[in-house]
């Protein structure tokens, strides 16, 4: 059981599977509360940032709600850890082929639509279970892990050195990273039975 001052903080700008997170935050024994506005996050010493659906949406929402300016904050002034999941993930790069529009920019990618050469075999969108692998990672138990991915888009290999995830579907892609304090996911955690539930338990333990 974590420690009752423990809060993690799940970003609720109309765009993510709020249901399954907090359900694992549950099977966890976490207490978790919903950032809506600026003022939920100040006490939260964790936030995830989950996101289905799309990346100019997405951000503009986060502007709607003045949440860009104290999630910049929690990030990078106070180097508090935040999680991306899916969209999630997507929104903490720099920026997105998808609306065309800026994100937040605190890793140093951009993300591209997935362009296959055989495109019977390769569904877009990729869904399904696929293989994550990863080296020195701190959310990872293995190098090799099995997870749930649902998406159009991926991140381009950043442009600085950091630990990242990668999986391969008709090419390898970029699954995953790790900054500092900054997590990004493209697979659902929340959708990936135990293995999910471990990497949102490393998460949290940071």
């Amino acid at each position: 059981m974590y420690l009752c001052t423990m809060i993690v903080g799940v970003v609720d700008y109309g765009m993510g599977n709020l249901h399954s997170i907090n359900r694992k935050l549950h099977i966890l024994d976490v207490s978790f509360k919903q950032i809506k506005n600026p003022d939920d996050i100040s006490d939260c010493d964790k936030v995830i940032l989950p996101g289905v659906g799309h990346f100019g949406r997405a951000m503009q929402k986060l502007y709607d709600q003045n949440l860009v300016e104290c999630l910049n904050e929690h990030a990078l002034l106070k180097k508090k850890p935040i999680l991306g999941i899916c969209l999630g993930m997507q929104l903490m790069t720099e920026f997105s082929e998808e609306g065309n529009v800026k994100g937040l920019g605190w890793i140093k990618s951009k993300i591209v639509k997935f362009q296959v050469e055989d495109p019977h075999k390769f569904k877009i969108p990729h869904v399904g279970w696929n293989t994550v692998t990863s080296e020195n990672s701190k959310l990872l138990d293995s190098q090799v892990n099995e997870f749930y991915f649902v998406h159009s888009y991926y991140a381009q290999l950043p442009d600085e050195i950091i630990v990242v995830h990668t999986s391969q579907y008709d090419k390898e892609f970029i699954s995953g990273f790790e900054k500092d304090n900054i997590f990004g996911v493209q697979y659902h955690p929340e959708k990936s039975h135990n293995q999910g539930i471990e990497l949102l338990k490393k998460f949290i333990d940071l």
